[in-house]
């Protein structure tokens, strides 16, 4: 039985939470699917093969940066072997820290311009791994997650419709995606005690969030964007897409609440199994303490200090925070892309996110009174906890550098702007939809997919007399479909590494899923296509 610390000594740090070990690898003859690393690496070398047999390419750009449609013309980029070589093997330094040049575009890490690498992202990881592993060694989350865990054993699907629908709604108003990444280490050892898997886990964020922002409503950073660079309003289209936000999130939920209950009855029947220990965590909510002659089933676990609850006060209000400071405010309710941020908005980004944890994992040890030297320790285990998914978020970016150095990411562009041209209107949305799958996997991120393909796409709609605001609303959806699933996101092999399930187990897992989401949307752009 656990025991607390002596009486006037602070608490000590306890072994790694179960949610952080690393799996024991499994002595098989057969085929073991490769890492998450291993993945982006051989997606690396693939796109830079793939970059000699695609022809340079480029639009030109209006005042705003936007390709003009009709402009596309072959180019040279002047590249040598030599220097497509170099590309190669500075991706992983260029998606760290790699800088975009204002004049050429080209990013490398001594040019002059604006960061283009991950390094934001990459510091909040590690700043996140700090904060939680600081979080736990105090153990006030194991306390707090058993009680919760007790009092809510038998409304599972309650907490996770819940977590769900939260996601879901800043999904679609703000674009929550990265930051979803901090979550990881509340929302897997609370599955793990209610007897869920870790896919249930990674099934509650990456398709809460995803299922927002694949139907954003007013997120100004997917929907904005498009619209703006479409010339159309926010609002556009804002019917269609809110009655399809009601029915994939309902129908998501439904999907995992299924499987979790599934995994619940039988723990058998999970698709990814189980690491060292995680079973404890559900076994610890039934079996009896130490000592106990006939304890019942479910007993009461023990109650909480007075500094497990400023902990867990602190770790609320943090999060809390976060979510206050990335929410683009204005926007969100004037519906105005272009609104003029108010006075109270702080519209922070990652740098100042990771500044924000680092700070608060440095308050929660003193408040639980850590020692120095208990402190430094847990916060510089923390980070190395959390080097894996910070890696893998650094190399999906390079992927993005050399695409964008070898200037073949305007000609993937014009080969679907011929593919759109002269369909019917419901076929002619289906067809956008269908046709920006591919780019959004080569550009995973929204704004700068809509930002390339939307001037160009939403002037094909007015030949096909069909609404800009269901070219806006298909080209989202194939946005956000995507981006539920390819390896060169950062919220999707970024969140698989930090729940320490295999990316192959989360494509089984989802793919039925994908596959409803896939026939609901076409079912919603045709519709939206033929009555608008």
């Amino acid at each position: 039985m656990t025991t607390g610390p002596p009486a006037g000594q602070p608490p000590q740090v306890p072994p790694p939470e179960p949610p952080f070990e690393e799996p024991t690898p499994h002595k098989t003859g057969g085929f073991r699917f490769p890492s998450a690393l291993t993945i982006l690496a051989i997606v690396t070398v693939a796109v830079w093969i793939l970059a000699f047999v695609i022809p340079s390419g480029s639009y030109d750009r209006n005042a705003d940066g936007a390709p003009v449609e009709g402009t596309y013309h072959r180019v040279d980029n002047g590249q040598s072997f030599v220097d497509r070589l170099n590309d190669l093997f500075l991706s992983p330094v260029n998606g760290l820290y790699g800088i975009q040049d204002a004049k050429s575009g080209r990013v490398g890490p001594t040019m002059a311009g604006e960061l283009y690498g991950s390094a934001g992202v990459f510091l909040f990881v590690l700043a996140i791994g700090a904060f939680i592993t600081v979080v736990f060694a105090t153990g006030a989350l194991d306390r707090g997650i058993g009680l919760l865990a007790h009092r809510l054993r038998e409304r599972g699907a309650l907490l996770i419709a819940g977590v769900m629908t939260v996601f879901s709604v800043l999904g679609t108003v703000e674009g929550f995606a990265e930051e979803t990444l901090g979550f990881y280490g509340l929302i897997v050892p609370l599955m793990l005690a209610l007897g869920y898997d870790r896919l249930v886990a990674t099934g509650t964020i990456i398709v809460g969030a995803g299922i927002g922002v694949l139907c954003s409503t007013v997120n100004p950073f997917a929907t904005g964007v498009a619209s703006s660079a479409a010339g159309i309003s926010l609002g556009d289209g804002i019917v269609l897409r809110f009655v399809m936000w009601v029915v994939l999130t309902a129908v998501s939920i439904l999907y995992v609440v299924r499987y979790g209950r599934r995994v619940q009855r039988d723990p058998s029947k999970s698709l990814t199994g189980f690491l060292p220990g995680d079973l404890e965590h559900r076994e610890a909510q039934v079996r009896p303490a130490d000592g106990a002659a006939e304890a019942s089933p479910g007993a009461e676990p023990p109650e909480l200090t007075r500094t497990h609850k400023l902990v867990l006060t602190l770790l609320a209000l943090v999060f809390a925070f976060m979510i206050f400071s990335v929410v683009p405010w204005s926007s969100a309710l004037t519906g105005k892309a272009d609104a003029t941020p108010y006075g109270w908005e702080l519209g922070w980004s990652f740098p100042q996110l990771a500044a924000l944890f680092l700070v608060a994992a440095v308050l929660v040890g003193v408040a639980a009174r850590l020692g120095e030297a208990e402190l430094s320790s847990t916060i510089i285990q923390g980070a190395a906890d959390f080097i894996s998914p910070a890696l893998v978020i650094v190399l999906a970016r390079g992927v993005t550098v050399i695409m964008n150095n070898s200037q073949i990411t305007d000609t993937v562009l014009h080969s679907i702007e011929g593919v759109v041209k002269g369909a019917p209107s419901a076929l002619f949305a289906v067809i956008v939809f269908i046709v920006n799958l591919p780019l959004a996997f080569l550009i995973p991120s929204t704004s700068g997919h809509a930002t390339l393909a939307m001037p160009i796409l939403a002037p094909l709609a007015d030949f096909a007399g069909v609404s800009r605001a269901v070219v806006v609303t298909a080209w989202q959806a194939a946005s956000g479909w995507m981006n539920l699933w390819v390896p060169t996101t950062a919220v999707t092999i970024g969140g698989v590494a930090l729940a320490k399930v295999g990316y192959n187990k989360y494509l089984r897992f989802v793919a039925p899923l994908l596959a409803i989401l896939f026939v609901l949307i076409c079912a919603f752009v045709a519709a939206g296509a033929a009555f608008t």
